[in-house]
């Protein structure tokens, strides 16, 4: 499980290293939408090899958050932000010798300030999460902003080959806390309040018996 972990988080880090290299080939003519379309091909991939395995995390603030509402035992979840911290450095080495590629220039960085970039962030990851934990319960423009992480593994591998940890606090603190309050909202809308009397729950029943 923390193995495949490693390689999910891997491959989904390798795409970034090829979007990035694209960006330096086609000389900026790569933009949002074909990063986007790349890393959600990617993520899609990574979810349909390894979710049966691991779930298919990649992602340290989807760990936490898990494992916060009783998803995830908590045993678990320094391995797993290890296994993905590794898969995300192996693949900065990997793909800047590959395709030649920086490393500078697969680090996040916000253009707005780190205010506007850390509630990027959050409400993008909360949004993330919260779309996550209401697929999974079935049986039951951000990027120019921030730098569109929403994973922590994904911004602390290229930080860390390329040791430059300036505002990296943003890339971890938001997407950690935005994914925590997704998942929690999700968890106070499934709640289902008790009819107040019993006639209150005789009308409910009446209303359902005639739809």
């Amino acid at each position: 499980m923390v193995l495949a972990e490693m390689v999910g988080t891997f491959l989904l880090l390798f795409c970034v290293c090829g979007i990035v290299a694209g960006t330096q080939i086609l000389r900026g003519q790569v933009g949002l939408m074909e990063y986007a379309s790349v890393a959600g091909l990617a993520i899609i991939v990574v979810i349909f090899s390894i979710g049966p395995i691991s779930g298919a995390h990649v992602n340290p603030a989807v760990t936490i958050a898990l494992a916060t509402f009783g998803h995830f035992p908590w045993s678990r979840v320094p391995l797993y932000i290890l296994a993905q911290t590794v898969g995300s450095v192996s693949a900065t080495y990997v793909g800047s010798s590959v395709y030649g590629v920086e490393t500078q220039l697969m680090t996040t960085r916000p253009s707005l300030g780190c205010s506007s970039a850390f509630w990027v962030e959050f409400m993008a990851t909360f949004m993330l999460m919260f779309l996550a934990a209401s697929i999974s319960s079935q049986s039951r423009p951000v990027r120019p902003v921030s730098g569109g992480s929403l994973n922590p593994a994904r911004s602390l591998g290229p930080a860390i080959v390329s040791w430059d940890f300036k505002d990296i606090w943003v890339y971890i603190t938001a997407p950690t806390i935005g994914a925590v309050a997704g998942a929690l909202i999700f968890h106070l809308l499934r709640i289902r309040p008790r009819p107040c009397s019993a006639d209150d729950g005789l009308l409910v029943h009446s209303i359902h018996s005639l739809q």
